[in-house]
């Protein structure tokens, strides 16, 4: 399929997605894949900007998000909740792949979370930096915690600790608490306004009485605490289930159960990976009438502003041997080769005559694609 195919289709799969559940539909999805290639797949400040220009086109009353993420920023996340609920009484989180840390936190804002077998969510515990390293700041504070104790039972430092401790100020043990409480606070606030919202009588402890709100904000609390809670998910990839879900305490739809819908989502899954996997786009931001795309361009390539009817001629170096190219991309259909240029290769993959390397330009056609709203004929 040609990328403007696979546009086209993943539209199809949104809008009947929308039909379905009667709701508006946003799309936020990044290529975790891509990190390893240099592209800012994380969830980020930048992301406010494209997801507030894509709900403007959006007039329901009802809004379905749909997330792929591996995470990012716990205060970008609350941003984003925020433009969300300025513009919709209802939100609710469909979770097709995997939606973790920061993702998670945003999940937890909804008004109902959907999820299949498929799913996943992870620990919010939050994640600091120091001396170059990513780590968990609830094992941070337990680790100096547990020298604390130690120390006051022994009456006595362990020497080992000493090169520690001189690198670590109290400044830094309470970013890592206020981190910590950051991610927590949101969730308890979240979850007792809104997926809470419509829990108004007990149903299995004194059935049929009513929840009072501090009963609300208690059960969230300690949702909220299990979801931090670091000893007890042991790593921060861990994958939450959504029968772990209910076992914390937090209904889930399961939209396996409804073959149409469960149908159409996963259809669309396919589509956004191999969107992915088709090229160097590394995160889609979408609507069933709109998109922002953003791309992972390589350095060695050029891309001239598109203006010849019949296609354009894009400049690509070979990063091995820097030998250079003028690729002519035909619009719709194949024409005679400009002189000096070299056909856009059918696969995607152009291979260098002087060294036999083996380039991938689908970013290039994609992007001329996208730019046009033409196909690039191949």
């Amino acid at each position: 399929m040609s990328f403007q195919e696979l546009t086209e289709e993943r539209k199809k799969m949104l809008r009947l997605i929308s039909a379905t559940r009667g709701r508006d539909v946003l799309v936020y999805a990044c290529d975790v894949m891509k990190a390893s290639q240099g592209a800012p797949v994380a969830l980020s400040y930048d992301d406010l900007f494209p997801i507030t220009d894509q709900v403007a086109n959006l007039g329901g009353g009802a809004l379905d998000v749909i997330l792929e993420t591996g995470g990012g920023s716990g205060e970008t996340a609350e941003d984003i909740v925020r433009i969300l609920r300025e513009r919709y009484e209802s939100v609710a989180f469909i979770v097709p792949g995997m939606a973790k840390s920061a993702g998670t936190i945003m999940v937890m804002s909804g008004d109902e979370i959907l999820m299949d077998y498929m799913s996943a969510l992870g620990p919010i515990d939050a994640q600091i930096q120091f001396e170059g390293k990513q780590f968990s700041a609830e094992a941070l504070i337990k680790g100096f915690e547990k020298i604390k104790q130690e120390s006051e039972d022994t009456k006595s430092l362990n020497r080992a600790y000493i090169p520690l401790l001189q690198r670590i100020s109290p400044g830094d043990l309470q970013h890592a608490q206020n981190a910590l409480d950051f991610a927590q606070l949101l969730v308890t606030d979240w979850l007792s306004n809104y997926k809470f919202r419509s829990w108004n009588v007990h149903r299995t402890h004194n059935p049929g009485t009513a929840v009072t709100p501090e009963e609300k904000r208690m059960r969230a609390a300690k949702v909220a605490e299990d979801l931090c809670n670091h000893s007890r998910w042991k790593t921060h990839g861990r994958s939450i289930r959504l029968q772990d879900l209910h076992g914390l305490g937090v209904e889930v739809t399961d939209y396996g159960q409804d073959s149409a819908l469960a149908d159409a989502i996963r259809r669309y899954h396919v589509l956004l990976r191999m969107t992915f996997d088709s090229g160097t786009v590394y995160k889609i931001i979408e609507t069933t009438g709109s998109q922002i795309l953003r791309f992972l361009l390589s350095p060695s390539a050029s891309i001239p502003t598109p203006a010849v009817a019949e296609g354009v001629v894009a400049q690509v170096q070979c990063d091995r041997c820097k030998q250079t190219y003028n690729l002519q991309l035909d619009f719709d259909q194949l024409r005679p080769l400009q002189p000096g240029t070299t056909r856009y290769p059918a696969n995607d993959i152009l291979v260098c005559e002087r060294c036999q390397n083996q380039i991938n330009v689908a970013n290039i056609r994609q992007q001329v694609e996208m730019q046009t709203k033409r196909r690039v004929a191949r």
